[in-house]
């Protein structure tokens, strides 16, 4: 919403920004030249911290690759990537070449087993979630459990968002894990 950019700058009070919770900024429709106007706000509004998730981690290391010597990653804008599956695992080694403060994943709809150990020195926030609404695909907890248990190993924020479902039944607002609410979150 081009309308909307400027809207960070006005705020007061330090919040915390999910940019792209129906979108993708780093998507093949958006120009670098846009990309640019949004890291220009998320730059200048510097008391907030933005999270910038996608699917697409490659074309947010060319935009960046492009731009190194002329800007610097801004340390209040994160970036993470969606490895709901292990097929999607190898977005993280590209998620690391990007010099951000925080890099996370977001592990959700987590749609089958996960192994992240080998990469978790890349990773400095692991979400998980199960997929909720109609037609969810079920997620075991064991799956949430072994990429906690990654995590933990490692120092790594692990956040579990929810555990999904039809109708979402078990989310709720307090995702319970083995009896915890896991709601760690990195420094900011």
């Amino acid at each position: 919403m081009p309308e909307r950019l400027e809207t960070p700058l006005r705020w007061r009070k330090p919040r915390r920004v999910f940019v792209n919770s129906m979108s993708d900024l780093f998507h093949s429709r958006i120009g670098f030249d846009y990309i640019e106007r949004v890291f220009d706000v998320m730059r200048r509004a510097d008391a907030h911290i933005f999270q910038v998730l996608t699917k697409r981690p490659g074309r947010a290391a060319s935009w960046f690759a492009l731009k190194e010597g002329a800007m610097e990653w801004p340390d209040n804008v994160w970036i993470g990537t969606s490895v709901e599956s292990q097929r999607y695992v190898p977005r993280i080694d590209t998620l690391a070449r990007i010099p951000a403060k925080v890099r996370f994943v977001s592990a959700e709809p987590l749609l089958e087993a996960v192994d992240l150990k080998d990469r978790m020195e890349f990773i400095d926030w692991l979400i998980v979630g199960g997929e909720s609404g109609p037609g969810a695909r079920p997620m075991e907890l064991d799956w949430a459990r072994r990429l906690r248990d990654q995590a933990t190993d490692r120092d790594v924020p692990f956040f579990l968002k929810q555990l999904g479902g039809a109708g979402d039944k078990r989310a709720g607002d307090r995702a319970l894990l083995d009896g915890r609410l896991w709601a760690e979150e990195p420094d900011w």
